[in-house]
């Protein structure tokens, strides 16, 4: 049985208040001229006070804070489509990714929009997910849970359609993906190097969804738990906040043996047990964005990240 450990991590501070009476007097002295005519000469005209709350950053305009030097995206159209380093760095440019990828500079953010169509080989569901590339432009070099690995994102869920019940769809907001070496590969006799993702992060209905993989013979051989079908879904958790459409943070963070999931800074889930042991054997990589979880006509969801960093 993996161990688990749920945490509530509460921050509050002491705020002492001070709040006293200061009495003002306000004296209206009028000076009154008058002309040889009779006439009241006017006061002058009080100029109009500056707005305090001056916006900053581009002047008026905000960029979101993520170096995509190490990402590459897939889109939902072609075989799908990718776009990677260098090309992804001038993304605001490349007409290809404009309908879902783009900046949103009254908030900046960068936002991820996607719909059903074209998917990868390995799923029937569509994207607009960046993929994490050590190498840029490369996929061929990852990092294993003993080399470790942090991830950090602002984002927000503002839009999201909903099926015929009314209910919203769902969507894969951070993951972590699997990866054979070329040796695995050709030890099992697979085509590709794809393996599982030991960390699914959820939008569901308002709430934050994690899912992880359970080893499901504990007995299996080293050869053996590299097959996806030695391993099976856990039955994921829930994290008592309700994010709704509002703006949160996830942060990700893996160590030998360990993987750790923190919501807000105010809840965590950590795996630990025997199943991330196992784990180690695969190589990983990191994925933020769009990832809709529905083939439904007419269904669509926006992921806006405001920050988004990853270590090694």
């Amino acid at each position: 049985m993996e161990k688990r450990t749920y945490k509530r991590r509460n921050h509050s501070g002491l705020g002492i208040v001070l709040g006293g009476f200061t009495s003002l007097l306000f004296v209206l002295l009028f000076n009154v001229g008058c002309s040889v005519k009779g006439e009241i000469t006017p006061a002058p005209d009080k100029e109009e006070e500056e707005p305090s709350d001056q916006l900053v950053e581009g002047v008026d305009y905000f960029l979101p804070h993520i170096d995509l030097n190490n990402w590459k995206v897939t889109l939902p159209i072609g075989n799908p489509t990718e776009v990677k380093p260098p090309e992804i760095l001038n993304y605001g440019n490349l007409e290809i990714l404009k309908e879902f990828m783009y900046n949103d500079s009254i908030d900046g953010s960068l936002v991820f929009y996607t719909y059903p169509g074209a998917s990868t080989r390995n799923s029937s569901y569509s994207r607009t997910e960046l993929r994490e590339q050590m190498v840029p432009g490369s996929n061929n070099t990852n990092w294993t849970f003993a080399e470790g690995g942090r991830m950090k994102g602002t984002l927000s869920v503002p839009e999201m359609s909903k099926d015929s019940d009314g209910k919203f769809h769902r969507a894969i907001i951070m993951q972590i993906h699997g990866r054979l070496t070329n040796a695995q590969r050709d030890l099992i006799g697979e085509d590709d190097n794809n393996a599982p993702p030991v960390l699914k992060i959820y939008w569901v209905n308002g709430r934050v969804r994690v899912k992880t993989k359970e080893l499901k013979d504990l007995d299996a051989s080293a050869t053996e738990i590299l097959h996806t079908s030695a391993w099976t879904d856990d039955d994921g958790h829930y994290f008592a906040e309700e994010v709704g459409h509002n703006k949160f943070t996830l942060e990700v963070k893996v160590s030998e043996g360990r993987m750790e999931v923190i919501l807000n800074n105010t809840e965590t889930i950590v795996y630990d047990g025997i199943h991330m042991e196992k784990w180690g054997v695969f190589e990983n990589y990191f994925k933020a964005g769009n990832y809709l979880v529905t083939t439904e006509e007419g269904a669509f969801s926006k992921v806006k990240y405001y920050d988004l960093e990853i270590s090694h």
